[in-house]
């Protein structure tokens, strides 16, 4: 009896460590790799600050997505390299490389807690020469 119930307690630990949760960071990450406005909008809070080489501004969440959208598009995203991933007070933020068939873009995400749900909050592409 006491064996089979360190089996089942074991079993029982293994299934559920394996269940891992995603941060919001490492969706938006995977979003920034596929070019996929419509999967990053998904995690934007309804006003998104977002600097693009040619503008800046504050925009709402469905302003935001069609910007965005508009800047993957024109510019034709290939890919996105990680170089940095960390944790700030309220949130996460991560910084790296976008690439694109219009050259690469140094892109930092700022993303924050919000209800009990992490947000992003700001974005920025700056050209690399």
């Amino acid at each position: 009896m006491k064996k089979m119930m360190v089996t089942l307690l074991l079993g029982v630990s293994l299934i559920l460590t394996s269940f891992t949760t995603q941060n919001s960071i490492d969706g938006v990450i995977g979003a920034l790799r596929t070019g996929s406005s419509s999967e990053l909008s998904r995690y934007f809070d309804d006003n998104v600050d977002i600097t693009l080489p040619d503008k800046s501004d504050s925009y709402s969440r469905a302003q935001a997505q069609l910007i965005v959208k508009d800047f993957f598009g024109n510019n034709g995203v290939k890919g996105f390299e990680l170089r940095h991933k960390g944790d700030s007070p309220g949130g996460h933020y991560c910084s790296g490389t976008l690439q694109t068939t219009a050259g690469n873009f140094r892109t930092n995400v700022f993303m924050k807690n919000k209800n009990g749900k992490e947000v992003l909050k700001e974005i920025r592409f700056q050209a690399i020469e």
